[in-house]
Protein backbone atom coordinates (compact mmCIF):
# COMPACT_ATOMS: atom_id res chain seq x y z
CA UNK A 1 0.00 0.00 0.00
CA UNK A 2 1.15 3.55 -0.72
CA UNK A 3 0.67 6.62 1.44
CA UNK A 4 1.35 10.06 0.06
CA UNK A 5 1.08 13.68 1.09
CA UNK A 6 3.09 15.63 3.66
CA UNK A 7 0.94 15.11 6.76
CA UNK A 8 0.07 11.41 6.23
CA UNK A 9 3.72 10.55 5.47
CA UNK A 10 5.22 12.50 8.37
CA UNK A 11 2.62 11.08 10.77
CA UNK A 12 3.39 7.50 9.71
CA UNK A 13 7.14 8.09 10.17
CA UNK A 14 6.41 9.41 13.66
CA UNK A 15 3.81 6.83 14.72
CA UNK A 16 4.77 3.57 13.00
CA UNK A 17 8.14 3.65 11.22
CA UNK A 18 8.44 -0.16 11.32
CA UNK A 19 5.57 -0.46 8.84
CA UNK A 20 7.42 1.61 6.21
CA UNK A 21 9.23 -0.34 3.49
CA UNK A 22 10.50 2.53 1.33
CA UNK A 23 10.40 6.34 1.27
CA UNK A 24 10.36 8.33 -1.96
CA UNK A 25 11.19 12.03 -1.78
CA UNK A 26 10.89 14.41 -4.69
CA UNK A 27 14.20 16.09 -5.53
CA UNK A 28 14.49 19.45 -3.80
CA UNK A 29 11.72 18.80 -1.27
CA UNK A 30 11.90 21.13 1.74
CA UNK A 31 11.60 18.23 4.22
CA UNK A 32 14.19 15.99 2.55
CA UNK A 33 16.94 16.41 5.17
CA UNK A 34 14.60 15.84 8.12
CA UNK A 35 12.96 12.79 6.54
CA UNK A 36 16.29 11.29 5.48
CA UNK A 37 17.54 11.67 9.07
CA UNK A 38 14.45 9.92 10.46
CA UNK A 39 14.71 7.18 7.84
CA UNK A 40 18.36 6.52 8.68
CA UNK A 41 17.48 6.23 12.37
CA UNK A 42 14.93 3.50 11.62
CA UNK A 43 16.81 1.80 8.77
CA UNK A 44 14.27 2.73 6.08
CA UNK A 45 15.47 2.89 2.45
CA UNK A 46 15.13 6.32 0.83
CA UNK A 47 15.07 7.25 -2.84
CA UNK A 48 15.31 10.79 -4.20
CA UNK A 49 13.27 10.94 -7.42
CA UNK A 50 12.45 13.62 -10.00
CA UNK A 51 8.97 15.12 -10.21
CA UNK A 52 8.10 13.04 -13.28
CA UNK A 53 8.75 9.76 -11.47
CA UNK A 54 6.93 10.94 -8.35
CA UNK A 55 3.90 11.72 -10.48
CA UNK A 56 4.02 8.19 -11.88
CA UNK A 57 4.49 6.59 -8.46
CA UNK A 58 1.50 8.54 -7.14
CA UNK A 59 -0.63 7.63 -10.16
CA UNK A 60 -1.04 11.34 -11.00
CA UNK A 61 -2.28 12.23 -7.48
CA UNK A 62 -0.85 15.23 -5.68
CA UNK A 63 1.77 13.58 -3.48
CA UNK A 64 3.17 16.91 -2.25
CA UNK A 65 6.56 15.41 -3.08
CA UNK A 66 6.37 12.58 -0.52
CA UNK A 67 5.33 8.96 -0.92
CA UNK A 68 5.96 5.84 1.15
CA UNK A 69 5.36 2.17 0.54
CA UNK A 70 3.99 0.52 3.66
CA UNK A 71 2.82 -2.89 4.77
CA UNK A 72 -0.87 -3.61 4.25
CA UNK A 73 -3.07 -2.30 7.05
CA UNK A 74 -3.22 -4.62 10.04
CA UNK A 75 -6.79 -5.13 11.28
CA UNK A 76 -7.54 -5.93 14.90
CA UNK A 77 -9.30 -9.08 16.05
CA UNK A 78 -12.83 -7.97 16.96
CA UNK A 79 -13.24 -10.08 20.09
CA UNK A 80 -9.94 -8.83 21.49
CA UNK A 81 -10.78 -5.27 20.49
CA UNK A 82 -14.18 -5.46 22.19
CA UNK A 83 -12.56 -6.49 25.46
CA UNK A 84 -10.04 -3.69 25.13
CA UNK A 85 -12.69 -1.07 24.32
CA UNK A 86 -14.93 -2.11 27.19
CA UNK A 87 -12.07 -1.99 29.69
CA UNK A 88 -11.10 1.50 28.50
CA UNK A 89 -14.66 2.80 28.16
CA UNK A 90 -14.09 3.48 24.45
CA UNK A 91 -16.82 3.73 21.84
CA UNK A 92 -17.11 1.26 18.92
CA UNK A 93 -18.16 2.81 15.61
CA UNK A 94 -20.00 0.27 13.46
CA UNK A 95 -19.95 1.38 9.82
CA UNK A 96 -22.89 -0.26 8.07
CA UNK A 97 -21.95 -0.41 4.41
CA UNK A 98 -19.81 2.71 3.96
CA UNK A 99 -18.49 2.39 0.39
CA UNK A 100 -17.01 5.83 -0.23
CA UNK A 101 -13.32 5.95 0.74
CA UNK A 102 -13.56 9.72 1.21
CA UNK A 103 -16.25 9.26 3.86
CA UNK A 104 -14.40 6.40 5.53
CA UNK A 105 -11.20 8.42 5.63
CA UNK A 106 -13.00 11.43 7.11
CA UNK A 107 -14.67 9.27 9.79
CA UNK A 108 -11.29 7.75 10.62
CA UNK A 109 -9.78 11.21 10.93
CA UNK A 110 -12.59 12.35 13.26
CA UNK A 111 -12.20 9.24 15.43
CA UNK A 112 -8.45 9.84 15.73
CA UNK A 113 -8.77 13.54 16.49
CA UNK A 114 -11.36 13.03 19.24
CA UNK A 115 -9.84 9.84 20.65
CA UNK A 116 -11.58 7.02 22.48
CA UNK A 117 -13.08 5.35 19.40
CA UNK A 118 -12.47 2.17 17.41
CA UNK A 119 -14.03 1.27 14.06
CA UNK A 120 -15.71 -1.95 12.97
CA UNK A 121 -16.46 -2.61 9.29
CA UNK A 122 -17.99 -5.60 7.49
CA UNK A 123 -15.83 -7.75 5.22
CA UNK A 124 -18.32 -7.52 2.36
CA UNK A 125 -20.14 -4.54 0.88
CA UNK A 126 -17.92 -1.84 2.36
CA UNK A 127 -14.68 -0.04 1.64
CA UNK A 128 -11.59 -1.14 3.54
CA UNK A 129 -8.43 0.80 4.36
CA UNK A 130 -7.00 1.92 1.01
CA UNK A 131 -4.53 4.51 -0.26
CA UNK A 132 -7.37 7.03 -0.63
CA UNK A 133 -8.70 6.33 2.87
CA UNK A 134 -5.29 6.97 4.45
CA UNK A 135 -4.81 10.15 2.42
CA UNK A 136 -8.12 11.57 3.67
CA UNK A 137 -7.47 10.33 7.22
CA UNK A 138 -4.23 12.38 7.27
CA UNK A 139 -2.48 9.95 9.60
CA UNK A 140 -5.55 9.01 11.62
CA UNK A 141 -5.12 5.33 10.74
CA UNK A 142 -2.11 5.26 13.05
CA UNK A 143 -4.22 6.00 16.11
CA UNK A 144 -7.52 4.17 15.60
CA UNK A 145 -7.88 0.39 15.70
CA UNK A 146 -10.10 -1.12 13.02
CA UNK A 147 -11.64 -4.57 12.95
CA UNK A 148 -13.22 -6.36 9.99
CA UNK A 149 -16.06 -8.76 10.76
CA UNK A 150 -18.01 -11.24 8.64
CA UNK A 151 -21.33 -10.18 10.15
CA UNK A 152 -21.79 -6.64 11.48
CA UNK A 153 -25.06 -7.50 13.23
CA UNK A 154 -23.40 -10.29 15.18
CA UNK A 155 -20.66 -7.86 16.16
CA UNK A 156 -23.27 -5.40 17.43
CA UNK A 157 -24.99 -8.16 19.41
CA UNK A 158 -21.68 -9.09 21.03
CA UNK A 159 -21.22 -5.46 22.07
CA UNK A 160 -24.74 -5.35 23.51
CA UNK A 161 -24.14 -8.58 25.42
CA UNK A 162 -20.98 -7.01 26.82
CA UNK A 163 -23.00 -4.11 28.21
CA UNK A 164 -22.97 -1.49 25.45
CA UNK A 165 -26.00 0.61 24.57
CA UNK A 166 -26.18 1.05 20.81
CA UNK A 167 -27.11 4.34 19.16
CA UNK A 168 -27.69 4.79 15.45
CA UNK A 169 -27.74 7.69 13.03
CA UNK A 170 -31.02 8.18 11.13
CA UNK A 171 -32.05 11.01 8.81
CA UNK A 172 -35.39 11.67 10.54
CA UNK A 173 -37.64 10.54 13.40
CA UNK A 174 -34.74 10.07 15.82
CA UNK A 175 -33.96 11.90 19.05
CA UNK A 176 -32.29 15.28 18.57
CA UNK A 177 -28.59 14.62 19.15
CA UNK A 178 -28.28 17.98 20.91
CA UNK A 179 -30.70 16.98 23.68
CA UNK A 180 -30.39 13.18 23.75
CA UNK A 181 -28.70 11.67 26.80
CA UNK A 182 -26.34 8.78 26.17
CA UNK A 183 -26.12 5.73 28.38
CA UNK A 184 -22.49 4.65 28.74
CA UNK A 185 -20.78 2.59 27.57
CA UNK A 186 -22.22 3.38 24.14
CA UNK A 187 -21.64 2.15 20.61
CA UNK A 188 -22.59 4.07 17.47
CA UNK A 189 -23.84 2.79 14.10
CA UNK A 190 -23.40 4.93 10.99
CA UNK A 191 -25.31 3.83 7.89
CA UNK A 192 -24.28 3.84 4.25
CA UNK A 193 -24.23 6.98 2.12
CA UNK A 194 -27.36 6.21 0.13
CA UNK A 195 -29.45 3.74 2.13
CA UNK A 196 -28.60 4.53 5.72
CA UNK A 197 -28.70 1.79 8.35
CA UNK A 198 -30.25 -1.45 7.13
CA UNK A 199 -33.58 -2.46 8.67
CA UNK A 200 -32.11 -5.63 10.16
CA UNK A 201 -29.46 -3.53 11.88
CA UNK A 202 -31.95 -0.89 13.04
CA UNK A 203 -33.72 -3.62 15.01
CA UNK A 204 -30.59 -3.94 17.16
CA UNK A 205 -30.38 -0.25 18.02
CA UNK A 206 -31.43 1.10 21.42
CA UNK A 207 -31.47 4.79 20.50
CA UNK A 208 -32.06 6.47 17.12
CA UNK A 209 -30.39 9.85 16.70
CA UNK A 210 -31.01 12.65 14.23
CA UNK A 211 -29.33 15.96 13.44
CA UNK A 212 -32.22 18.36 12.76
CA UNK A 213 -31.93 20.10 9.39
CA UNK A 214 -32.86 23.72 8.79
CA UNK A 215 -34.15 22.72 5.35
CA UNK A 216 -36.07 19.42 5.00
CA UNK A 217 -34.53 18.40 1.68
CA UNK A 218 -30.97 18.67 2.95
CA UNK A 219 -29.00 16.10 4.92
CA UNK A 220 -25.46 15.50 6.13
CA UNK A 221 -23.32 12.83 4.51
CA UNK A 222 -22.10 9.89 6.56
CA UNK A 223 -18.80 11.50 7.53
CA UNK A 224 -20.33 14.79 8.64
CA UNK A 225 -23.03 13.01 10.64
CA UNK A 226 -20.41 10.81 12.30
CA UNK A 227 -18.42 13.88 13.32
CA UNK A 228 -21.47 15.44 15.00
CA UNK A 229 -22.41 12.25 16.88
CA UNK A 230 -18.86 11.40 17.89
CA UNK A 231 -18.30 14.89 19.26
CA UNK A 232 -21.51 14.71 21.28
CA UNK A 233 -20.54 11.30 22.68
CA UNK A 234 -17.10 12.60 23.61
CA UNK A 235 -18.58 15.71 25.25
CA UNK A 236 -21.12 13.80 27.34
CA UNK A 237 -18.55 11.21 28.37
CA UNK A 238 -16.25 14.00 29.55
CA UNK A 239 -19.08 15.70 31.46
CA UNK A 240 -20.00 12.41 33.10
CA UNK A 241 -16.41 11.81 34.19
CA UNK A 242 -16.19 15.27 35.74
CA UNK A 243 -19.30 14.60 37.85
CA UNK A 244 -17.85 11.45 39.41
CA UNK A 245 -16.58 11.91 42.97
CA UNK A 246 -12.81 11.81 43.37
Amino acid sequence: MKIYGKNPVLERIKADPKSIRHIFIETGHAERAYIAQKAKKHGIPVSMVPATKMLKLGRSHNTQGLLIEVADFSYADYDDLLEEMFAAGDTPLFLDGITDPQNFGAILRTAACLGGFAIIIPVHGAVEVTDTVTRVACGGENYVKIAKVNNLNNAIEKARAKGYWIAGSVVKDGEDVATAKFAFPVGLVIGSEGKGIRDITLSRIDMKLTVPMAHPRLSLNAAHAAAVFCYEIKKQKSQQSQKRPA
